[in-house]
C-alpha cells in the first residue's frame, strides 16, 4: 500500500469496516465524513489498538463530540484541554482546526496512557500533547495566562452519594471526587491569557451555578446552547462559551435537537457527525 503506483490501482478495492459494520472503500469513506473531519479517516490496522481506538470514540459519547463542535478556534492558538480522558477532545478538535497546538491535561496515567497512542496513530504528535497532572494544579503546571482557549467536559454529579472511596475510571469521569466545578472554573481562569474564551459542556440543572461561577472568576458567559434529546423533550446538556474579561452579554443559540425520532439522529446532528443514515 506504501508503493504510489499499487496504491493508485488498488485504493477502490480496499475496503474499510466503519463502526457501522459497513464496507466503504477510501473515497467512500472520506465521502460519509467530510463535513465532520475533511480529508480525514480515523482508523488502526492492529485489531487490538483498533478496538481500543473504537472503544475510545464510544466512550466519550456525544459530549465530547459537541464539545469540539462548539469550539471556535484561530490559527496559531494554544489550547488546554482539561481532563483529556482518552484524547477524544483534542484529536477532534485537531481535525477540525489547522494550525492549532493542543495540550490534553488527565490526571488518571492509565487514560492518559491510551492518549498518547491515539496521537501517534493518528500522527499528531506536532500537534497534541498529554500532560499527565491534575487539574487543581494546571496553573502551576503551564504557568499563568499560558493558553488562548481552555475545554474542557468535567464531571457534572457533585461528590458524596457513597462514592467517597470510589476511584474507579467511570466514577471520576462523572462525579467530583477529584475536582469541583469550582476548581476546574478557577484553573481554567489562571491559565487562560486576558480574552481567552472557555468552553464546557455540563449539565442544565447547575447552569446557576456555572454561571456565578464564571462570572466569580472573570469568565463572563458569552455564548449558550441548550441540547435536546427530542424537540419535546426537556434539554439534558448545554454548551458553553465564556470569555477572560469580557462584557456582560451572551447570546443564546438556537436549541440543538439530538434525535428526530428513536435511532434517527436530527438534521443538526447528521451535520455535526458528517453522516446520513440511523444509529444502531
Amino acid at each position: 500500500i506504501r508503493d504510489e503506483k499499487f496504491s493508485d490501482k488498488m485504493k477502490d478495492f480496499l475496503l474499510f469496516k466503519n463502526l457501522e459494520g459497513k464496507y466503504l472503500t477510501l473515497a467512500e469513506c472520506l465521502e460519509e465524513n467530510k463535513e465532520a473531519h475533511e480529508n480525514t479517516v480515523f482508523y488502526v490496522t492492529d485489531e487490538k489498538a483498533q478496538s481500543q481506538y473504537i472503544n475510545m470514540f464510544k466512550e466519550a459519547g456525544i459530549d465530547a463530540v459537541l464539545l469540539a463542535w462548539f469550539v471556535r478556534l484561530k490559527k496559531g492558538e494554544q489550547v488546554l484541554d482539561m481532563g483529556s480522558g482518552n484524547g477524544i477532545v483534542p484529536i477532534l478538535l485537531a481535525a477540525r482546526h489547522q494550525q492549532v497546538h493542543i495540550t490534553g491535561l488527565e490526571i488518571q496515567e492509565k487514560s492518559a496512557a491510551l492518549a498518547r497512542r491515539s496521537v501517534a496513530w493518528n500522527h499528531l504528535d506536532e500537534v497534541i500533547r498529554i500532560v499527565t497532572g491534575d487539574i487543581k494544579e494546571a496553573a502551576d503546571l503551564f504557568g499563568k495566562a499560558s493558553f488562548s482557549a481552555v475545554t474542557v467536559n468535567p464531571p457534572y454529579m457533585t461528590g458524596g452519594h457513597g462514592l467517597t472511596n470510589d476511584r474507579s475510571s467511570r466514577t471520576i469521569a462523572r462525579h467530583e471526587v477529584l475536582c469541583t466545578l469550582e476548581e476546574v472554573i478557577r484553573e481554567a481562569s489562571l491559565v487562560l491569557e486576558e480574552k481567552g474564551r472557555f468552553y464546557m459542556v455540563h449539565r442544565p440543572f447547575r447552569l446557576a451555578e456555572i454561571f456565578s461561577l464564571m462570572v466569580k472568576y472573570h469568565l463572563e458567559p458569552k455564548r449558550m446552547r441548550l441540547v435536546h434529546p427530542y424537540v419535546d423533550k426537556e434539554p439534558n446538556m448545554v454548551l458553553v462559551e465564556g470569555l477572560k474579561g469580557g462584557n456582560p452579554r451572551i447570546t443564546v443559540e438556537k436549541p440543538l435537537i439530538v434525535y428526530r425520532e428513536p435511532g434517527v439522529y436530527s438534521d443538526d446532528i447528521l451535520q455535526i457527525y458528517g453522516r446520513s443514515d440511523k444509529v444502531s
